[in-house]
């Protein structure tokens, strides 16, 4: 069912209407982008682009994905690039894959992307892209007017979180092409194969979009405040997932002591948008974990919370996929 979706949806991306300027030359550096950057074609730099850890003995309708933790930085992709290893990696979520691996012991598959965020965008529509950063023309279904595109964070970045520029140069066109191909599409059609699997199994499935967020996304009047959000769940104010659920994840974190907040500044990417079918029992559920809970966001080191993190997330995913909870909410719609 939702394979069947997602490959209509990803075959051809058709043209839409959009009111956005044009977001050619825009951004900072995109001046200095006049060579085009050599990166060989017809080989993966990432092989394999994700893995697949099973839940054991599957008996929760949860499937976790996490689309923003690869942190695989081949040398031919850092050679193309203008930033060192260190800057290219502020849009990693990092370690986002090992707080939520634990909870495959509690019957949850989870899919994590090898490939960096910076590399290719799977939370982004198949086609958001960015003119200015392209040798030649766009195919004319490709998003080039969305807000992401405008920010330089289209399926193929221009820029990394703290706004720097990626690349020396212009991509070729089919450098774009060979991303989607190789990354985004097989990461998606896994991800369905998955929600599918689970669908059959239970009749309804939570796909739990996994993510962290720097501690500089919050307003600099809020970081260092106390009542500052550790956690935003996102669930496109209702739309892709059971109120039951969200409020279930909030009270579940809110006593474990985490101060939760619900969409702001997060409310749910593509994934979300794209995943959550409510009225087919099919949730999703976006989880931003602030960084500064379990890393050293300049040195990119994991502290000592990281574990206590990893178990409360895996605890909630075992209250998530609770077959009598699921019953209630199902009746409660």
């Amino acid at each position: 069912m939702v394979a069947e979706m997602c490959k209509a949806r990803f075959a051809e991306q058709q043209p839409r209407p959009y009111h956005r300027r044009s977001t050619t030359g825009a951004g900072p550096g995109a001046a200095e982008q006049t060579a085009t950057v050599d990166i060989p074609f017809g080989e993966k730099l990432v092989d394999p682009a994700f893995r697949i850890l099973p839940g054991r003995e599957p008996r929760a309708p949860v499937v976790m994905a996490s689309p923003h933790s690869g942190r695989q930085y081949h040398d031919r992709f850092l050679a193309a690039s203008r930033l060192d290893p260190q800057a290219i990696r502020k849009s990693e979520d990092s370690f986002v894959d090992e707080i939520f691996e634990p909870a495959t012991g509690r019957g949850a598959p989870l899919l994590a992307a090898e490939f960096p965020r910076a590399y290719c965008d799977v939370n982004r529509e198949p086609y958001e892209l960015d003119p200015a950063m392209f040798s030649g023309p766009l195919p004319g279904h490709a998003n080039t007017r969305s807000l992401r595109v405008a920010g330089g964070l289209g399926t193929v970045p221009r820029v990394v979180a703290s706004g720097e520029n990626i690349y020396r140069g212009k991509l070729p066109v089919g450098e774009a092409e060979r991303r989607i191909r190789h990354y985004y599409r097989p990461y998606h059609a896994a991800l369905a194969e998955l929600v599918d699997e689970t669908m059959a199994r239970f009749g309804t499935c939570l796909v739990l979009d996994c993510h962290s967020m720097p501690s500089s996304a919050l307003p600099r009047d809020r970081r260092r405040r106390p009542d500052r959000p550790d956690i935003v769940l996102g669930d496109r104010f209702g739309t892709s997932c059971t109120r039951y659920l969200t409020d279930l994840a909030d009270q579940f974190l809110t006593a474990r002591g985490y101060r939760v907040t619900r969409n702001a500044p997060y409310a749910g990417g593509f994934c979300t948008t794209h995943y959550g079918r409510p009225g087919m029992g099919l949730h999703a559920l976006q989880i931003e974990i602030n960084r500064a809970l379990y890393m050293d966001e300049r040195r990119f080191r994991r502290l000592p919370r990281l574990l206590d993190l990893s178990r409360d997330m895996a605890d909630l995913v075992e209250v998530l996929g609770a077959a009598e909870q699921w019953d209630t909410a199902q009746a409660a719609e």
